[in-house]
């Protein structure tokens, strides 16, 4: 199969994945009902998946360039059909945290593996095309999620998950037939027997902070951050200062993030070929804080409308960009770079959703000002490790 039919299917794999995770959105409050637990177990059930991916991530990174991409991929998304079955068939509590866990740890083995798949078949030119539309499905799986778990769940509670097994199954199918392994014998035993690399996820972690792109990892973790600490927030904010319906959050969230993947699918690789992958990320960054500080400002339904679609259309350049300039640099470690990349993100969806409903308690206004704080401070970051880059570079040379 052709490269772009590869990519084609690594796509509809992280679609499925993100969808999964989305269905659980509107579902969960009647299974939560149904097994009679209580808001702190929905909580917990949330936070579950984020764990497992976390804690896994940089392993499973270190696996996919010590025996092949091809191999997780295909136990990634096998383990993700395994999930939904568990959830749709769950008749007990304790069956419903297997499964969360269970789809964490599946997205730990998909997510890395297939960072450095792309990384594989794409040219450094083309590399920011492949991770623009990668991005873009992920976005628009998590997007439509929520609004086909509720659609599904008219024909009862364990529907949604029955179809996005079905889907994970098929696609499973797909990978199996047709992605063949890109990463060599050789560059699987060279890997192997390279001792540098930790399985100890916190060990790896640290390690990478100091690498040459260590700095890249802050950027991810605080790009999912903004993110999550926005959405978590959003729908109480507009609720108790301007009154927004459940309607109203739908259709901005909605409407926001299908901007997110036009930005994704059409434009990243357009900016990054002209401007390079550091500067899109510095002025996203920027840009998504003047955003961020005009949704608290603003005073109408539309203003907070189009604050929020530039805000999500902003964060959506800053992941392919990052991502690129993370491939680049990672030379043949793509897979545990993948890895760390998916842990300090998943590390983000645990802090940034707490942190925000704290800082909420204290003042409705603190989270969207904390999160513009943050965003800025990247912006300057950004700028002074470009500048010890560039004069690295010219000292080696």
């Amino acid at each position: 199969m052709k490269k772009m039919g590869r990519l084609y299917i690594l796509m509809l794999n992280i679609f499925i994945a993100m969808l999964g995770f989305g269905l659980i959105v509107p579902v969960m409050p009647s299974y939560i009902e149904a097994f009679g637990a209580t808001g702190k177990t929905l909580g917990f059930l949330v936070a579950a998946t984020g764990l497992t991916q976390f804690a896994l991530s940089p392993v499973a990174g270190a696996l996919t360039d010590r025996f092949g991409r091809r191999k997780l991929i295909i136990a990634g998304i096998a383990g993700f059909t395994i999930a939904q079955f568990i959830f749709a068939f769950a008749d007990q509590l304790w069956m419903l945290f297997v499964s969360r866990f269970f789809g964490g740890a599946a997205g730990a083995l998909l997510m890395p593996a297939m960072f450095a798949y792309i990384a594989d078949i794409t040219s450094e030119k083309d590399r920011g095309k492949g991770m623009g539309l990668f991005s873009a499905a992920m976005t628009l799986g998590f997007v439509i999620g929520p609004g086909v778990g509720g659609y599904l769940v008219e024909f009862g509670i364990a529907f949604p998950f029955l179809i996005a097994g079905s889907f994970a199954a098929l696609s499973t199918l797909l990978s199996f037939l047709f992605l063949p392994e890109t990463l060599t014998k050789e560059k699987q035993e060279e890997a192997r027997l390279n001792k540098e690399l930790h399985f100890n996820p916190f060990t790896q972690m640290i390690q990478a902070l100091k690498t040459p792109y260590g700095f890249l990892f802050i950027l991810a973790f605080v790009l999912n951050f903004g993110i999550i600490h926005f959405e978590s927030i959003f729908g109480l904010y507009v609720d108790q200062k301007h009154g927004f319906t459940p309607k109203d959050i739908a259709f901005v969230i909605t409407v926001a993030g299908l901007a997110g993947v036009i930005v994704q699918g059409a434009l990243v690789n357009t900016f990054v070929k002209r401007f390079g992958e550091m500067r899109v990320v510095r002025y996203a960054l920027l840009a998504a804080a003047f955003m961020l500080i005009a949704c608290r400002f603003a005073p109408s339904f539309w203003l907070i409308f189009t604050g929020s679609i530039l805000f999500l259309s902003a964060t959506s350049f800053v992941r392919p960009a990052l991502n690129t300039l993370l491939s680049k640099m990672a030379g043949n470690q793509q897979g545990v770079a993948g890895g760390l990349n998916t842990s300090f993100m998943s590390l983000a969806n645990i802090v940034g959703p707490s942190l925000a409903g704290i800082l909420f308690d204290v003042n409705i206004e603190l989270p969207f000002m904390f999160g513009t704080l943050v965003l800025c401070m990247s912006f300057i970051a950004s700028i002074l490790w470009a500048k010890k880059a560039q004069q690295h570079s010219h000292a080696v040379s």
